[in-house]
């Protein structure tokens, strides 16, 4: 026997509260009917996986969305023919059709869900059809985008079935614009189970190529049973809370009917219109009618909204604005001046001239009145009912008139109209029948539109929607076109230009269908900006809160425009207002005083720790992120801005934790603004800085007294779309900072002095002109980079003589540390470059004299400081022309400093650098743990520690494409050597057989690049060693490549535990070092290579003989010798070494 749904509900809060539900999602088992509907029922959402999208977070609003990244998210083809549904991406078949890039990512490494050219002359349609969804509700809105082109396919469709019914929620045959397009089709409340059903055809004219992509499910989950509602909600039977105006609006929000059938409801007054007209017993204009059968009008409504099936009654009517259609109601009375309402649902679509208006008629004895306008809809609303309310005040019995009217190909409907309870009919209960006292005249409702709301001649002899100046007719396409054609320019009027102080606001109209509208308003409102002003008397547009139950945002257009011109531009004043707030925020319970800008496309979200997003305060709370794939952006970057801020100290500090992570990061900038200065930038950060929070400091400088107000700014710059970045536990405080652990001199000299003399400076080459210094810095390796550096020139500096170049105090070390920092010295003899320690007083840490060169160096300093400690820079002259010494990237960081060109991982990357090499593909490598939460596939231990807290680099080469060949690795510059080892591990994860990734090992100097080592790919979830022996005559980098040796796929290659030992053999390897992957030695391998071949050849004549004895196969006269050889052999300066994929069977 089936349970209750009351008791049922009450078990569901039993488990709720039981922690071993809550965080134990291996032992949730949500019921049938709670899978796919919408609600995450378990910890993780698995119970909404698979469901046509993938449920990710259970947050109220969140969409449900499947972007086809990694699989169909359960959506199945179902087509009967060749033409069928698949998952694709841009490249895979060179000079395909359909489109270039995926629309999630923008690139061409997304995936989407695409149909191909079909080569058959018959008709065929492919069908993608979802799971099986269930509950749906009143608000639930199905957004996707497509891709086809008007010669790709005769028809789109979208369809979806309930039961034994199906409903067509659109359907078009183009024609269709370039690119992607978005569709956003309101799916209403279904009760139950459905799926829906995404189809194209194609024809004997079409290629049928069409493409689907981020399919997301909005506001779809009914409301869950809760304990206890907030103040004035409704607690409905299944235990679901509901807000106060949705009880008795004609949809079931509770999801068990429970706020439609209260006893308050029966005192209402509602008309769904299944039988009749009910009490609305005048009508002109106006047909009761259904959507089954198929529609009969290209913009007809696909169902009622009372039972939102195609067999449900509504009203309809297609009048033009001539002869609007008038829906009249009987006489009521209220009870009290402001406790009678009518909520109705409204459809407008298919016509932008399309218009409703709601009147109140009062009957004041012995004095007629006019008609007084309520409420106003105009325009297109979309293929959705659309809910709307207004109160009634009168002191006098009342009707209430409904006009209509649309142009053409539009449609305007009507349906569920319910008045409260406290709206009483005159003379008893309403009834059927025909009312005694007629409406007002259709001409007398409605007013002009707005374009015809102009100066003309008492005669019009122009057609209907032209307009009439003087002697002209101006037609409709000519209004609002930015040209006069009227002398007066009346068509040029109500066109958008306005200060909103004229009732037609311009031309501009609310088109608003959810719970925020904008409304004209007097600035002398108490709840509108100026409020305070007491001379600021004027109008304004203002969002207010709405009746509409569909999108949430506010929406207000203008008529018709243009065409316009290149050089067209919209200038608009707006105000924000809201109360300050802090600075400093940790971001679990709100933003603060932190707000997103409001001028690009991408957005910094406030997000809880879910998935591979976690934060820095707790590892389980919330913080600002920026994913240029969430919505996918097509600027290059976003704004997270406080709000003006007054001064508490000439110098504060702020502090923050900051996340840079993915194989595309950009660049992350902190800049400050004051009103009628240049904007100063204080602080950024370049490419992937690990799968880690880091913390990091700047301070603010402030005028004192001067009482100006700063606003601070983190700015997000994307550098594709495999990347995010994220902030965390912000902190302002009176005083300086301390000296920054990480300097690139990109922003400011760090604070860095240069004792008065200005001896040292920070300069770019990015004119080409500098007249001394290197040609680009090392953070950026471009021009445009910036660096420290010191003429050594005997003018600039007599022989001898010392430049300083002093930091800012660094806070106390708590464990030793390892200051790195990278140098330059000019070819011609600099001098020295030393490095000075002062804590209680000045100790030498290392002097640099070597002769310079084109590359940048890595110096390091071993640094132990139980007291406030600052690091000092001293370039002594040697007094030769055209000679500096240059500074940049200075990094300190907890143990101590490794030899060159070898890591652990566990601190960072040791000096190696991951900069994305020019013609690669702009992909870097990264840094992670195993206990890390990440969005790309990684090992599950270090080879250092063996454990998940233990660090790798780590390369995702599913990011690779056709537009990404590989990602480098760099070490820094070493000098030559006639034999050093390399010894590494590495681990790979491939799908075994299809797809390969490759792991090789270069030698890059000035002669070019050299490869040594290489492994391919295969899934083996362990950690593999390798060693090299290289050799150079010259300055040179050791460059790990990732790369692929098939077709892209998701799958890591890490790195751990670098060894460079310079001027040392590789040794064997020891059986107990378990899997290797070793270079073997040439001469060895060389020498019985050349004896294989003589045995061969010995054997090969002797054989032949035999056959010539035997009469075997007859010999040629004169045959080429084709000698055996070796492929992938590899060829460096003095020897050969073979792979491992040769000499080794692994």
């Amino acid at each position: 026997m089936a349970l209750p749904s009351h008791v049922l509900a009450a078990l569901v809060l039993l488990l709720a509260g039981s922690p071993s539900w809550a965080w134990g999602p291996s032992h949730c088992r949500a019921p049938r009917e709670a899978v796919c509907n919408f609600v995450c029922d378990c910890r993780g959402c698995p119970d909404e996986a698979q469901c046509g999208y993938h449920g990710a977070s259970s947050a109220l609003g969140a969409p449900f969305a499947c972007d086809f990244e990694q699989d169909f998210c359960g959506w199945r083809d179902i087509s009967t023919s060749g033409y069928s549904w698949l998952r694709d991406r841009a490249g895979a078949a060179p000079g395909a059709p359909g489109p270039r890039s995926d629309h999630t990512l923008g690139t061409d490494l997304g995936w989407y869900a695409a149909v191909g050219t079909h080569r058959g002359k018959e008709a065929a349609a492919a069908a993608l059809r979802s799971p099986i969804l269930r509950e749906a509700a009143p608000s639930c809105e199905l957004r996707l985008w497509y891709h086809t082109a008007s010669g790709d396919a005769a028809e789109l469709r979208l369809e979806l079935t309930h039961g034994a019914e199906t409903l067509s929620l659109w359907r078009s045959s183009g024609p269709w614009g370039p690119g992607w397009q978005e569709l956003v089709v309101p799916t209403g409340r279904i009760q139950g189970a459905f799926r829906v059903t995404f189809s194209a055809t194609r024809n004997a004219t079409h290629r049928g190529a069409v493409a689907l992509d981020d399919v997301a499910f909005w506001r779809c989950g009914l409301p869950t049973p809760q304990a206890r509602c907030p103040l004035g909600h409704h607690h409905c039977q299944n235990k679901a809370c509901v807000e106060p105006h949705q009880l008795c609006d004609g949809e079931d929000n509770c999801g068990d009917r429970s706020d439609e059938d209260t006893a308050a409801c029966s005192h209402h007054t509602a008309t769904d219109f299944e039988t009749g007209l009910g009490p609305w017993n005048h009508s002109e204009g106006w047909a009761r009618n259904h959507s089954a059968g198929g529609p009969r009008h290209p913009a007809w409504p696909r169902s009622d909204h009372s039972r939102n099936s195609a067999r449900g009654f509504f009203l309809a009517s297609v009048a033009e604005p001539s002869t609007p259609a008038v829906l009249s109601s009987p006489e009521f009375q209220a009870s009290a001046p402001h406790n009678c309402s009518l909520t109705f649902y409204h459809y407008l679509h298919g016509s932008a001239s399309g218009c409703l208006q709601v009147f109140l008629h009062t009957g004041r004895p012995g004095t007629p009145q006019a008609p007084v306008l309520l409420r106003r809809r105009h325009g297109e609303l979309g293929a959705a009912w659309v809910r709307d309310r207004v109160d009634l005040q009168s002191e006098h019995p009342f009707r209430i008139l409904l006009a209509g009217q649309t142009g053409p190909g539009g449609v305007v409907g009507l349906d569920d109209l319910i008045l409260s309870d406290g709206c009483r009919p005159v003379g008893g209960e309403p009834s059927g029948r025909p009312s005694p006292r007629e409406p007002h005249s259709p001409a007398l409702l409605t007013p002009a539109p707005p374009q015809q709301r102009r100066p003309a001649h008492p005669w019009n002899f122009c057609e209907p929607g032209h307009l009439s100046c003087e002697e002209l007719c101006v037609p409709p396409e000519q209004l609002c076109d930015f040209q006069r054609q009227c002398p007066g320019g009346e068509d040029e009027q109500e066109c958008g230009t306005t200060d909103f102080e004229s009732p037609s606001a311009g031309g501009w109209e609310d088109a608003s269908v959810g719970r925020l509208q904008w409304v004209r308003r007097p600035a002398r409102d108490r709840r509108s900006p100026g409020a305070d002003a007491r001379w600021a008397a004027g109008h304004f547009l203002s969002v207010q809160r709405a009746w509409g139950q569909l999108a949430e945002e506010a929406r207000v257009l203008t008529p018709p425009l243009g065409p316009s011109g290149p050089h067209c531009q919209l200038h608009v004043a707006y105000h924000f207002q809201s109360r300050p707030q802090e600075v400093s925020c940790n971001f679990e319970r709100g933003t603060c005083g932190w707000h997103t800008g409001h001028l690009t496309d991408a957005h910094w979200r406030w997000v809880s720790s879910r998935g591979p997003g976690y934060d820095h305060t707790t590892g389980q709370g919330s913080f600002m992120l920026l994913d240029p794939t969430d919505p996918p952006a097509q600027g290059p970057g976003a704004h997270l801005l406080t709000w003006p801020q007054v001064p508490t100290a000439a110098q504060e500090c702020l502090s923050f934790w900051y996340h840079l992570y993915g194989p595309q990061t950009g660049t992350l900038r902190l800049a400050m603004r004051r009103e009628g200065e240049a904007e100063t930038h204080l602080w950024s950060r370049s490419g992937t800085h690990g799968n880690r929070w880091h913390e990091a400091w700047a301070t603010l400088h402030h005028q004192q007294d001067s009482g100006a107000k700063y606003q601070l700014l983190f700015e997000g710059l994307r550098d594709g779309y495999h990347g995010t970045m994220a902030l965390d536990d912000v902190a302002v405080r009176p005083g300086p900072c301390w000296a920054p652990k990480r300097c690139s001199f990109e922003d400011s000299a760090c604070g860095f002095s240069t004792g008065g003399r200005g001896l040292w400076t920070r300069q770019a080459n990015a004119s080409g002109h500098a007249a001394w210094g290197p040609r680009a810095d090392h953070t950026t390796e471009t021009a445009q980079g910036h660096y420290m550096v010191v003429d050594t020139s005997p003018q600039a500096l007599p022989r001898g003589r010392v430049a300083s170049l002093t930091s800012e105090a660094h806070r106390p070390l708590a464990q030793p540390a390892c200051l790195t920092f990278w140098y330059h010295l000019s070819l011609r003899n600099p001098g020295a470059l030393r490095v000075h320690v002062e804590e209680a007083g000045r100790r030498p840490a290392l002097s640099i004299s070597s002769r310079g060169g084109s590359a940048w160096r890595l110096g390091s300093v071993d640094v132990q400081a139980e007291r406030p400690w600052r690091v000092v820079f001293e370039a002594v002259a040697a007094g030769v022309e055209h000679s500096y010494i240059a500074l940049d990237d200075l990094l300190l960081q907890d143990g101590p400093c490794p030899r060159p060109a070898s890591c652990d991982f566990e601190a960072g990357l040791c000096g190696w650098n991951h900069l994305p090499w020019p013609g690669l593909g702009g992909y870097s490598w990264d840094w992670s743990s195993g206990a890390t939460p990440s969005r790309y596939p990684q090992p599950r231990v270090d080879h250092t520690l063996g454990t998940e807290a233990g660090h790798f680099a780590l390369f995702e080469t599913g990011v690779l494409g056709p537009g990404g060949r590989a990602a480098w690795l760099r070490s820094q510059p070493l000098p030559a050597t006639q034999a050093s080892c390399l010894r590494f591990w590495y681990h790979m994860g491939f799908p075994e057989h299809f797809y390969k990734g490759e792991l090789r090992v270069l030698l890059s100097s000035a002669r070019g690049q050299l490869a040594v080592w290489g492994a391919g790919g295969r899934l083996r979830h362990q950690w593999l060693e390798g060693q090299v022996e290289v050799a150079s005559a010259e300055e040179f980098q050791i460059v790990f490549e990732a790369t692929l040796g098939g077709q892209p796929a998701l799958g890591p290659i890490a790195l751990d535990d670098v060894e460079y030992l310079a001027g040392q053999r590789c040794q064997p390897p020891t059986p107990s070092q378990g899997d290797t992957a070793v270079a073997t030695s040439v001469p060895a391998v060389v020498s019985g290579t050349l004896l294989l071949l003589v045995l061969l050849g010995l054997l090969g004549l002797v054989g032949r003989r035999w056959l010539q004895k035997k009469g075997g196969c007859p010999s040629q006269g004169e045959t080429d010798t084709v000698a055996p050889g070796f492929d992938n052999i590899l060829f460096n300066a003095d020897h050969v070494t073979l792979p491992a994929s040769v000499t080794n069977d692994q």
